[in-house]
């Protein structure tokens, strides 16, 4: 789609007129000097207040762009006539729009040959545009010098990202963020055979006091259902994922996320072991014994996904829900790849979350704070990474707190 070319164009009368008026300059307006400054006004017919402007109170180019009809009025300019404020003010933003349009990267979104001619938008097109679906605008510069815009779509905006790798680089990385999140995942299962044997004892330790679990009765069969939601939600995610022209990417990404997500995990639940949130649950510390026993029994949590309908029972992993973490993230994904169209999917997807929340909470099988920090932590982590994906460009790649703070999206 096309916007209007009237509202994009960024070679507009004004900013073809000041394009004129500097051509003796060949410095981007920030870097302009006093001279500079002072030459441009005489220009523009402020000989008058030049000097003063220029040299007695030391505006630059940078100290012009920044220059409004209220400084022009107050003090220490104090300009005496309406016209010359009008005027000069104009002449800044006209200023303003000139170095905008400069700032706009040819060269860093793919052409994708928008024109004057193309097709225009109706009216509710040109006025109502999706903000999810505005992901980027690709330029186009035409031989008239008129530039105009198109919209990127988050698929259009994917293939940009990824056009450097080639198809074997592509499911080489792939294949890393599977081996990353199967081994995050073997570290979990690891951690939580650990941790079971550090579950506090009951009659020493009882249930924490909890605002939701105290109020809210126990449900025998809730935490199987949700379960069964977990369950439901992930095959529509793969059959999603099947049919996706970018699969490749999207598998990538779901690696990658719920690889960190789960690390994270691990640490929570190393750092403080809670009381078990129930006196129905028969939990107790329990040693596994030997190495290879413990190992065992990491590879029986990891192999049947730590489900309890696939006959994992574990205690002690509570801070935070990974089941929450599961659905939560199955979640975000069906709704990001797929079309904003798609309501009844995008509402069922919601609801089936929250209720899978609700039957964790009702199998009284995590405290409410392990759940609320699970969907906390999932939800955040995924909307940082997808942040970072579709405005790569605008960040500095090279920056070292990016690495530090956030490798996942570096």
């Amino acid at each position: 789609m096309v916007v209007n070319a009237n509202i994009i164009t960024s070679s507009t009368p004004n900013s073809l007129i000041v394009e004129k008026q500097l051509k003796w300059s060949h410095r981007p307006i920030e870097e302009w000097s006093n001279q500079d400054v002072h030459r441009w006004l005489i220009d523009n017919g402020f000989k008058n207040i030049a000097d003063e402007i220029a040299y007695n109170q030391k505006v630059d180019g940078s100290a012009l762009l920044l220059i409004t009809e209220d400084d022009l009025r107050q003090p220490p300019l104090s300009l005496s006539y309406l016209g010359d404020i009008k005027r000069l003010g104009k002449a800044i933003q006209q200023l303003k729009t000139y170095e905008t349009d400069l700032s706009i990267p040819n060269a860093s979104l793919p052409a994708l040959n928008a024109s004057l001619d193309d097709p225009l938008p109706n009216e509710n097109e040109q006025n109502v545009v999706s903000q999810r679906s505005l992901t980027q605008l690709s330029s186009h510069t035409s031989s008239d010098g008129l530039k105009t815009f198109k919209l990127i779509t988050r698929e259009e905006l994917i293939k940009h990202i990824e056009s450097p790798d080639t198809k074997a680089k592509s499911l080489i990385k792939l294949a890393l963020a599977f081996v990353y999140c199967s081994l995050s995942l073997l570290v979990t299962a690891i951690t939580m055979v650990y941790v079971h044997d550090r579950v506090p004892d009951m009659k020493t330790y009882p249930p924490l006091p909890d605002l939701v679990l105290d109020n809210l009765p126990l449900i025998p069969w809730a935490f199987e259902v949700c379960e069964m939601i977990g369950v439901a939600l992930a095959m529509i995610w793969f059959t999603i994922l099947f049919f996706h022209k970018e699969r490749v990417v999207l598998m990538r990404r779901m690696f990658s996320l719920v690889g960190t997500v789960f690390l994270l995990r691990c640490v929570t639940m190393m750092i403080t072991s809670l009381s078990v949130p129930g006196i129905h649950l028969s939990c107790r510390a329990k040693s596994y014994g030997s190495w290879n026993a413990k190992m065992q029994q990491a590879f029986h949590i990891w192999s049947r996904l730590g489900m309890s309908i696939q006959g994992v029972r574990s205690c002690g992993d509570y801070m935070f829900s990974g089941h929450t973490t599961a659905i939560t993230l199955l979640n975000h994904f069906i709704t990001e790849y797929t079309p904003d169209s798609w309501h009844f999917l995008h509402t069922s997807t919601w609801v089936m979350n929250f209720f899978g929340i609700f039957f964790i909470l009702a199998g009284h099988e995590h405290y409410s704070i392990d759940v609320f920090i699970a969907f906390y932590i999932s939800s955040r982590m995924f909307l940082y990474y997808h942040t970072y994906a579709y405005n790569y460009n605008n960040l500095t790649a090279t920056d070292s707190r990016m690495r530090l703070w956030f490798p996942l999206g570096w």
